[in-house]
């Protein structure tokens, strides 16, 4: 796996465009560079690496499904628990992860698929679902954003 390739894969929530480079993402989605993406990580491990977790929400973090948190930090990361999707993250342990769309539009198959350096098919094909949870997180508060 190439850390600098763009992948579209089915996300647990969506079809997404998948790297560790974080300008091939925003020029493909045609967005502005300084706008952040989300990280998901393969394991609490990996998540360790980026943040610290505050102790008053780590059983929280550690047994949520579908949900991005907001770190004090400011990062927004996902553990992933999907199987299909951890198959591939625990390759590269960690990759931005945005939806394979233009930013502000609907998903279209042909654009995803004409504008990315690999696919990763599925069983499942690609389909968008409801999008995840995004609760950000202080020292001692939680606030749901999404």
């Amino acid at each position: 796996m190439n850390p600098a390739f763009v992948y579209l894969a089915q996300t647990d929530t969506t079809a997404g465009f998948l790297s560790q480079n974080t300008q091939a993402l925003a020029s493909l989605k045609q967005r502005p560079a300084s706008k952040p993406f989300l990280l998901s990580v393969d394991s609490l491990r990996t998540l360790s690496a980026f943040t610290r977790v505050p102790q008053k929400h780590r059983n929280k973090v550690r047994r949520a499904s579908k949900t991005t948190f907001v770190y004090p930090c400011g990062l927004a990361i996902r553990v992933v628990k999907d199987k299909e999707h951890l198959a591939f993250l625990h390759k590269i342990r960690w990759s931005y992860s945005t939806s394979s769309n233009l930013s502000g539009k609907e998903f279209d198959e042909d654009f995803a698929v004409a504008n990315v350096d690999a696919i990763l098919f599925t069983s499942k094909g690609f389909f968008e679902s409801s999008p995840s949870t995004i609760i950000r997180l202080g020292k001692s508060k939680m606030k749901k954003l999404r």
